[in-house]
């Protein structure tokens, strides 16, 4: 592989909560060591819809996953798998609907909760969890600190040039305390602040970083439809690549062939929306 990148996707946070929230993402980009634009989620804006969409780069009315209740295994080339024909190994900890998408359909909780597989022809080494019984009393969410280290530790052990972590938390608590309140502000720092030693790290590791969102939220906690609050969030990257400039806004469907082409991997000709870096 030409170079090696994670893509951190955290669920559900609107573009106003990263800009006022975030300090040290924010932070990098003031300083110059990180670029940073807005990016439009596609429709319908809810979580399964758009991860399908951000591995496959192409809309839901293509890959057909209209919904969280419609998860099935994807059809349409995907990153991971581009990847894989370009000789790189993958690796994803995240949610078990990418588990289902990319690799095996139902999900098994023995058989997928953890596995390695190094002659998978997509996701070669997957850490999952299904969030089962999550309601608003219960998030069922694994601490993100713990992810964070679980991605390092496949990167160290497995030599991951492409790593992918999703996590849910900013998404359940906003849908349990909507936006404008004490709780939501302090998650939203507690994020920022375990997740930038990591990006220290892994910047120290090789890694061109991604840091995003798969959707926003307005004012009650809701996504899935069509409008700002919803659809918009924040996209971060740190590596060596020059972007548009800071006021152009990202459709989430580059982010797929703008992944594989800092990697060097081939770019399916199903995945037809503009490359945002160049070199």
């Amino acid at each position: 592989m030409k170079r090696k990148l994670l893509l951190i996707i955290l669920d559900g946070v609107p573009l106003r909560n990263f800009r006022r929230l975030f300090g040290n993402l924010e932070g990098w980009v003031a300083s110059g060591e990180a670029q940073s634009w807005t990016i439009r989620a596609t429709l319908p804006s809810i979580s399964a819809s758009c991860y399908a969409s951000i591995h496959t780069g192409v809309t839901p009315q293509v890959h057909g996953c209209t919904g969280n209740g419609n998860v099935f295994r994807l059809k349409q080339e995907d990153v991971f798998a581009a990847v894989r024909k370009g000789g790189g190994v993958t690796g994803a900890v995240a949610h078990s609907f990418w588990s289902e998408f990319f690799n095996r359909h139902p999900y098994d909780y023995v058989r997928d909760v953890e596995y390695d597989e190094p002659e998978s022809d997509s996701i070669n080494h997957g850490r999952f969890h299904s969030m089962t019984g999550y309601g608003a009393n219960n998030q069922m969410t694994p601490s993100d600190v713990d992810l964070f280290g679980t991605l390092t530790n496949l990167c160290l052990n497995k030599g991951l040039d492409y790593g992918m972590l999703h996590t849910c938390t900013l998404d359940s608590m906003g849908h349990r305390y909507f936006h404008d309140c004490q709780e939501m502000d302090h998650a939203c720092f507690v994020m920022d602040e375990m997740l930038a030693p990591f990006i220290w790290r892994w910047r120290q590791m090789g890694y061109e970083i991604m840091v995003t969102a798969d959707h926003g939220q307005d004012e009650r906690g809701h996504h899935g439809g069509k409008g700002d609050l919803q659809q918009l969030s924040a996209l971060y990257y740190f590596g060596a690549g020059q972007g548009p400039a800071k006021d152009v806004e990202i459709d989430q469907l580059q982010l797929a062939p703008t992944i594989l082409s800092r990697l060097g991997a081939p770019v399916p000709d199903t995945m037809k929306a503009s490359v945002f870096l160049t070199e």
